[in-house]
């Protein structure tokens, strides 16, 4: 899973500050108020909304567009906009398996153009559980080591909260937990004053497969061409890419 949440962090800190940033907010606010419709306007309550809301902030985006976006998936401000959740499956090149979700009020159109990234980038769109069966769904708290305590007492912090394991990510630390547990340890760790970089309900994978060179561009601007499809919240992959390659790409 490093390889991915290594490409998250990096993908996080660029796109926190590029153009796209506007179009990220309606990404971001999108997910916020399906969470809200599906499970409630309660933070506390709701672990999807949780992390719908963490990720928001952590783009920073205001606070009262999050909570007019809670309020319209409860539908204190109306209905709201009717979006269904859709999850694709396909393989980049090498091999590497890719499970995208997306949020859609036209299913027709998002298919469209699911199948056109793939095709120009190389990559197969495959059938409905070809690929899934190789994630599960986890949370995944990062935590950069520049600011981290050592790894002894992180992972003390982390196992009394709940976390099933602590894995190393070259300059950051993930912290994996299952979903009903991802919101007691990130309060485990604001207790305990260890700053987050990054915490996400994610589909993580049961192994990875490393890829380097010229295929490593190829897998990653795949990636890129379905993340920045309007309607695709989360793309996720199981490839191990060093983190220098990523960062350079």
């Amino acid at each position: 899973m490093s390889g991915h949440s290594k490409w998250a962090t990096i993908k996080r800190k660029k796109e926190a500050t590029d153009a796209k940033r506007s179009n990220m907010y309606a990404k971001l606010l999108r997910a916020v108020e399906v969470a809200a419709r599906e499970g409630g306007g309660s933070v506390e309550g709701n672990m999807t909304l949780a992390s719908a809301v963490e990720k928001a902030k952590g783009f920073s985006v205001p606070n009262e567009n999050i909570e007019r976006a809670i309020k319209r998936g409860t539908g204190e401000l109306g209905d709201g906009q009717k979006y269904e959740e859709i999850v694709y499956e396909g393989y980049a090149p090498g091999g590497i398996a890719l499970l995208i979700e997306a949020l859609t009020d036209n299913r027709n159109r998002t298919a469209q153009e699911v199948r056109h990234a793939f095709t120009r980038n190389g990559g197969s769109l495959g059938e409905s559980g070809s690929v899934a069966w190789q994630f599960t769904r986890k949370g995944v708290i990062v935590v950069e080591k520049a600011v981290a305590p050592d790894e002894e007492r992180l992972l003390e912090i982390a196992l009394d909260g709940g976390a099933e394991d602590l894995t190393d990510s070259e300059s950051s630390w993930d912290i994996v937990t299952a979903p009903q547990d991802f919101m007691a340890v990130q309060s485990a760790l604001a207790t305990a004053g260890v700053p987050v970089s990054s915490a996400d309900l994610s589909m993580v994978p049961q192994s990875t497969i490393p890829v380097v060179g010229g295929e490593a561009n190829q897998v990653l601007r795949l990636i890129d061409a379905l993340e920045d499809l309007d309607d695709v919240q989360n793309v996720y992959a199981n490839f191990d890419i060093p983190e220098e390659v990523m960062a350079a790409l």
